[in-house]
């Protein structure tokens, strides 16, 4: 591929593996509207192929963590995520990441939990707000105003196919992070 992108690039310990430019969300707070960025080049050309993101990943172990995020929502190419996620668990990576939207069960018209568990470790949806009115004002949905917020069916053994889950949102400066501990079986906001 052109290496005028990136498809992975490492922050501290940590890989980050970019997949895609496509997010139906449009976040006021996102890095894509930013000159800063993360330092690197992340508007892809083309969606990166599996084998392309694969050689961009020599070592898997030597990172602590192993993250897709990006410029656009990672599991918009759910096939690719868990053939990736897949081979580098098998390759020794100690942990796998993903950062989402939370709108993958309303992309797909189903239930996608099940298919990422047990190859993710940690999943990371960025809820960005607290009501239908402020989602909205922050992350400009493409569904619009009619979006159903980040809207996950919770498995009953969900922190057992997540050893880790967190959600984020948006507090005016920053992203808020919070680890779960205790969910309950179904998370779904419906907005007007």
């Amino acid at each position: 591929m052109d290496s005028q992108f990136t498809i992975s690039y490492q922050i501290g310990d940590v890989l980050y593996l970019n997949l895609t430019n496509r997010c139906s969300n449009k976040c006021v707070f996102c890095i894509r509207e930013s000159q800063a960025g993360v330092g690197y080049n992340l508007w892809l050309e083309k969606e990166p192929t599996v084998l392309e993101i694969l050689d961009t990943v020599m070592e898997p172990a030597q990172y602590k963590e192993i993250v897709f995020c990006g410029y656009g929502e990672p599991l918009s190419r759910l096939d690719v995520v868990k053939e990736v996620a897949s081979n580098l668990k098998g390759r020794g990576a100690k942990s796998i990441r993903i950062n989402t939207n939370g709108k993958a069960n309303i992309f797909y018209g189903r239930n996608i939990v099940p298919d990422v568990g047990g190859i993710i470790d940690t999943m990371s949806i960025s809820l960005n707000a607290h009501n239908a009115v402020t989602y909205n004002e922050l992350c400009n949905p493409v569904e619009g105003r009619r979006l159903i917020m980040p809207s996950w069916t919770l498995p009953e053994n969900v922190l057992e196919l997540f050893p880790r889950l967190s959600f984020r949102w948006w507090n005016g400066q920053g992203l808020i992070l919070r680890p779960v501990k205790k969910l309950p079986l179904k998370l779904a906001l419906i907005l007007d």
